[in-house]
Order: C-alpha cells, then structure tokens, then sequence
C-alpha cells in the first residue's frame, strides 16, 4: 500500500535548509493501523502530507496503492487524493456556513460524481450522525464535528485513511468514541494511519512508528502486553514531570513566603 526508501523533504528558510524528512524508509501494507508518534518538528505530519499526495518529495522513492508519487502531475495527484484516500485533521476543517451533509457531499463534488445525498447520509449513519444532517458545524459539539469530517473522508470509499492528530482537540470520552470509529473502519479493512503525540491514543494501533529529526527511530509491532507495558511506563513518566513540577512550585513558594535576609551594609 505504501512504500518509501530514502525519503527526503527539504524546505528552504531563508539561508538555511530545513531537513523536514531525512532519509525515511518505510512500508505499510494494505489493512495495517499505524500510528506515528513524536515531538514537534520530528516529520510526522511532513511524512503524513507526503503519504497523503498533498506534497512530492524532495528525493527518495514514494509509492502509495501502486503509483510513484515523485512521477505523478497535479492533476494526479489530486486524481489519487479523491479517489482512494481519505483525510482527518485535528482541527475538522469543515465548512461553517453549510449543513454536516453538505459537508459529507464536498468529496463527491470534487471528484465529479453523481451529487448522490444517499450516499452521503449513509457515511453520516455510518458515525452515528444522520439526524444532525441538517445542522451546522456552529450547532454541533467538537466530537460530532469530528464525526462530520470522519464521514466526508469516509464517503468515496477509500482504501487509505489518513488521521492528522483526530483527537487533539477533544476531552477523553469523545476521544474514545472517536477512536472506536477507526477500530470499526479497521476492522472493514480500511489501512488506518494516524498522527498522534498522546500515548494512549498510539497504543491503540496496531504498529508505532516513532520519528525524531526528520528519521524513523523506532518502528515496533504492539501486541496487548507491550499496549499495557507503553501505557504504565508513559503514566510513570508522567508522574515524574507533575512531581518534578509540584516540587519546583512548592520550592518557589516557599522562597516567597520566607525571602532571605538582606545582607548588612
């Protein structure tokens, strides 16, 4: 489904060069949920507009479903995003002014199809959302707007679905229920590949890929023993950070309460 080797991004910045993508290798076979975790600047979501055709690579070989990426024009590129790709971004990116199935309808505009309302309010049922159909994104809660953008990716039937950190700006229920849509698509057999820097959100995947300076540092298979160890040693680190924070407040709060004596002249 997707096969990178020696992957390179490069951004010009004024004088300098950023490696946004330095010699990736990779390879994601069709029906796998993969999640790819990392700091800010790491090349996740760089590694993510490439695999999603938003973007050619600076060097390096591209494949996804077959076709080389670096060889394909505009029009096929654009071709490859509506015809077996889906996307999902953190921030939904909906149209405010219309109603969610308009929303659902946009992907069968753009690739010139049958303006089909059934299908559309099917991928809206299929989330669990057909009786908000008439509503907009300003009527809806952030995880039904979620859901919304989950359905228009969903609607022409891709084979690739991309998810760009699809939990970052929603609490902890709504996460997992926006999570338990993804199971459900993975297990139709939809290739899941997911942004993410929560932990617990990665866990939930089949395969981490863990990326630091533009490179794949880690690429680990997770069964449910190694899901549980992650899980307890991220809680742990997480302890250590809130401690370590509660002990630097403390400290300084005790520094004001009792300031030290000022030196005789």
């Amino acid at each position: 489904m997707i096969r990178a080797e020696q992957l390179h991004k490069h951004y010009q910045m004024g004088d300098s060069v950023v490696h946004a993508l330095d010699g990736v290798d990779l390879s994601i076979k069709q029906g796998e949920f993969v999640a790819i975790i990392g700091a800010s600047g790491s090349g996740k979501s760089t590694l993510m507009h490439l695999i999603g055709c938003l973007d050619r690579p600076t060097s390096g070989l591209l494949e996804i479903n077959g076709e080389l990426v670096s060889a394909m024009t505009e029009k096929q590129l654009a071709a490859a995003r509506n015809s077996y790709l889906g996307f999902v971004f953190q921030t939904f990116n909906l149209i405010n002014r219309t109603s969610a199935l308009e929303n659902v309808l946009v992907p069968l505009v753009y690739t010139r199809r049958a303006v089909q309302r059934a299908t559309a309010k099917k991928a809206l049922d299929r989330v669990g959302l057909l009786s908000r159909a008439s509503h907009t994104p300003s009527e809806m809660s952030g995880g039904e707007c979620q859901r919304v953008a989950i359905a228009r990716a969903i609607v022409n039937s891709p084979r690739l679905l991309l998810a760009d950190e699809p939990t970052g700006n929603l609490d902890t229920k709504t996460g997992d229920q926006i999570m338990q849509i993804f199971h459900e698509l993975h297990a139709e057999g939809i290739t899941i590949v997911l942004v993410t820097h929560e932990m617990d959100v990665a866990v939930q995947a089949d395969r981490i890929i863990s990326m630091r300076d533009g490179q794949i540092v880690e690429d680990t298979a997770v069964d449910q023993a190694q899901r549980e160890q992650i899980l307890i040693d991220a809680q742990s680190s997480f302890r250590k950070v809130f401690d370590q924070k509660a002990a630097a407040r403390a400290k300084a709060n005790d520094t004001d309460a009792h300031p030290k004596p000022e030196a005789a002249s």
